[in-house]
């Protein structure tokens, strides 16, 4: 028993013999000292079975978790493959998409500059056409008189059964009138642009569409020219007269009319010259208002079928309603028998809106 140890269940040294651990309830297992004889190899170290078993276990264990390693790198190497070619598909859609809106911008800033310039030359030559019709207008007024009858005096017949006798036509307007016989007189006001400053000209012909998109010369023209209600007569003449012209943005024919909404402006501009092809006109602004087109079954009061009024309650019947409109009160009244002038334009503020200013003739 002598240089034999054994360990007990409980891992510590005992020199009692198995047999003894045994009746101690205790198992050992032998375990000898480096040097010491091996008597009992089966007790003393274990097998090689069980070694073989445990080394084959540790193999495989090894070898699975290298094998499982492996896999799992290359399932990381084939996701990682598709998530990069998704990214550079999201990266090409984002630079298409990028290089769609950039050339979308550039195309509307090219189509902005050439509306801007084209409106601008189209603004430009409206000036120099405007430039011309007023020197044609000044160069009338010094000229000598033209006898009654002669073929630029004939030229205003177009409007009148030609059995009409007409008066002679004023002299500013003679050399006009071979520009257009449908000119009828020349407008003159404060709300103007530069390009107008010294005013309109003003046609009439048998209808109210042609001169909405024609210039005088019969050219195609967004700004269209300033025209006379076709039911309208300057010989007879006609207790209102009623004058058109589109509510251009930029400010030209009536895009500065909407002006006279503020009272204030009304008190620095409460005068407008409008002179017929046969005398001048001085006209006091009276009402400033706001209406629309109405449909021919809707019972209201039209102002733009207001031409003629044929008994003195009628005339202040259409005076109530104006006056009913108006937006401030001017203090100006008109009584049956004065004659009107009364300017019409878009009103953006709602479909079909119209914008109108009334004057009556004081001169």
């Amino acid at each position: 028993m002598a240089g034999k140890v054994y360990i007990t269940e409980d891992g510590k040294p005992n020199k009692v013999s198995p047999s003894s651990a045994g009746n101690t309830g205790r198992s050992a297992v032998g375990v000898s000292r480096p040097g010491a004889s091996s008597a009992n190899p089966g007790i003393n170290r274990p097998s090689n079975d069980a070694l073989g078993y445990r080394g084959a276990r540790a193999a495989s264990g090894a070898g699975a978790g290298k094998g499982t390693g492996a896999g799992q790198k290359s399932s990381a190497s084939v996701d990682d493959k598709e998530i990069e070619a998704l990214a550079r598909k999201m990266l090409k859609k984002k630079e298409q998409r990028r290089r769609g809106i950039t050339i979308a911008v550039a195309v509307v800033g090219v189509l902005s500059i050439g509306f801007f310039i084209f409106y601008s030359v189209s603004d430009y030559r409206k000036s120099i056409s405007y430039q011309t019709y007023s020197n044609i207008v000044g160069r009338g007024e010094t000229a000598s008189n033209q006898p009654s009858g002669s073929a630029t005096d004939s030229a205003v017949v177009i409007h009148y059964d030609e059995e009409k006798e007409t008066p002679d036509v004023l002299p500013k307007f003679k050399d006009l009138l071979a520009v257009n016989k449908n000119i009828i007189g020349w407008l003159k006001m404060d709300p103007v642009t530069e390009n107008a400053k010294d005013g309109f000209p003003v046609a009439q012909t048998t209808n109210n569409e042609y001169y909405l998109d024609h210039d005088l010369k019969q050219n195609n023209d967004r700004n269209g020219t300033i025209f006379m209600d076709c039911a309208c007569d300057v010989l007879k003449p006609s207790t209102n007269l009623i004058l058109y012209g589109h509510h251009m943005r930029s400010g030209n024919m009536f895009g500065l009319l909407e002006k006279y909404q503020d009272e204030s402006y009304y008190q620095d501009h409460k005068y407008i010259y409008f002179d017929t092809l046969y005398e001048e006109g001085t006209y006091q602004v009276m009402y400033v208002f706001r209406s629309h087109v109405y449909s021919e079954t809707e019972v209201a009061f039209k102002y733009y079928q207001f031409i003629d009024a044929y008994s003195e309650v009628e005339f202040a019947s259409y005076m109530q309603e104006m006056a009913n409109m108006s937006l401030y009160d001017t203090g100006v009244a008109a009584s049956y028998g004065d004659r009107l002038l009364t300017l019409s334009t878009c009103d953006y503020q709602e479909k079909d809106g119209r914008f109108v200013v009334v004057a009556k003739k004081i001169d």
